[in-house]
């Protein structure tokens, strides 16, 4: 049974009617309209959609890269959309750790040194040893990224993201430029570091099957929320068929 379904007290996250509208020159782009969901901790939920429904514009907001231009979002009791930029900035620093598709690792440091700067400014970091070996690189940690396949590389953003010790862990397309083995193994990693250690996971992707891994699924089309559905019986990532 899903952990989280058994959790649901005090929402994490929490947006309420959100929208967000895009000026490109004399046209209005509305990319949310009156999104409100609920997002409980220890949670792993994956959003579906087309390109263009909303999923990255919710996970900028979320993770306070981009404004709302209506609408509230809280963490735990902590309004979002209130913040000064200075307050912006320490939640970003702090509580939120980003994985992108594409790995943006420094290609003169190594695997080591690319986790370690992300552990430098964060209030309660994670040792770096470690958080490469929970994603299985202690033996490459000395390694560059030209040095890497992008699995290994996507699991080096991984830990550079683990390492700041975030409560909340935002995944856009994390294994969009990966083989379905590789990408299996990216998933199984992320699912582990819910069930282990607590983590809030949200997870956006265009690929359906991997909502089959999910406590919930979130769907969007047209920047809106049409479907919201539990998932009682998370399936273990290796049995997914892509």
């Amino acid at each position: 049974m899903s952990i989280a379904a058994e959790n649901r007290s005090q929402p994490l996250l929490r947006l309420q009617r959100v929208g967000k509208t895009f000026q490109m020159g004399e046209v209005a782009v509305e990319a949310l309209r009156d999104v409100s969901l609920d997002v409980f901790p220890g949670e792993f939920l994956v959003m579906v959609g087309p390109s263009g429904s909303g999923k990255t514009t919710i996970l900028n907001i979320v993770g306070g890269l981009d404004s709302a231009t209506a609408g509230r979002v809280w963490f735990a009791d902590r309004e979002i959309t209130a913040f000064k930029p200075a307050e912006l900035t320490r939640y970003r620093r702090d509580t939120v750790g980003f994985i992108f598709q594409f790995y943006n690792l420094v290609p003169n440091l190594t695997a080591r040194e690319n986790v370690m700067v992300s552990t430098e400014l964060s209030r309660d970091p994670m040792d770096v040893v470690e958080s490469l070996r929970l994603v299985d690189l202690e033996d490459r940690m000395e390694h560059f990224p030209s040095q890497m396949s992008g699995g290994e590389q996507q699991r080096v953003s991984i830990a550079r993201a683990l390492a700041k010790n975030p409560a909340l862990l935002l995944c856009d397309e994390p294994t969009g430029a990966l083989d379905f083995t590789t990408g299996k193994r990216v998933l199984r990693i992320l699912v582990d570091l819910k069930q282990r250690f607590g983590k809030t996971v949200i997870l956006i992707t265009h690929n359906a099957a991997i909502a089959q891994a999910a406590d919930r699924v979130v769907r969007l089309r047209s920047g809106q929320i049409v479907e919201v559905h539990d998932n009682p019986q998370p399936m273990p990532p290796e049995e997914i068929v892509w």
